[in-house]
């Protein structure tokens, strides 16, 4: 199946998508593009505000960003709120979290000369992502509560925000 096919597909949240790229060790390339191609995508929509910088830190940032939060959520999901039918490892969590940043791909439309529009877009893809990041979550952890997978997406994010801000200030001195 396409890249193209698989990115619509996590967009319109189905979870055998999820299943099958969990299952697909051969996926991890394609996640890690998907990563890519929504960072790049946050970043030219961004690029009024941030110039050509906002667009490089912007995809370094979502890269970085992806390895955490994948890496906090296959420890919080598999080893401490573990399910007894959850098995998984960092590449399932990592195939599947990569292919949920698809709805990013519309920050894009950031470009768009109207800063309020920006700022819809912005949020609108940022929510459809985090859903689809707790269906990942919940596919790949073969979590029967989507509660626990919410509250182990949460709990990876901010670890995630966490880490991302310390690793600036040590690397810009500033937030």
């Amino acid at each position: 199946m396409s890249l193209v096919q698989r990115m619509l597909r996590a967009a319109k949240l189905d979870v055998n998508l999820y299943e099958e790229v969990e299952a697909d060790k051969g996926a991890t390339g394609q996640a890690l593009l998907v990563v890519v191609l929504t960072s790049v995508a946050a970043g030219i929509g961004n690029i009024s505000s941030g110039g050509i910088a906002g667009l490089l830190s912007g995809t370094v940032v979502g890269l970085a960003s992806w390895v955490v939060w994948a890496y906090a959520n296959y420890i919080l999901g598999a080893k401490v709120f573990r399910e007894p039918q959850t098995e998984a490892d960092w590449g399932q969590l990592a195939r599947t979290m990569g292919f949920a940043s698809a709805p990013r791909v519309i920050m894009v439309l950031g470009l768009l000369p109207i800063p309020a529009l920006r700022g819809l877009v912005f949020l609108v893809a940022t929510v459809w992502m985090w859903i689809a990041m707790v269906i990942a979550v919940r596919q790949a952890l073969d979590y029967k509560s989507t509660w626990r997978a919410i509250g182990v997406t949460l709990l990876g994010a901010l670890i995630n925000g966490v880490i991302l801000a310390a690793a600036m200030l040590l690397t810009t001195g500033a937030p």
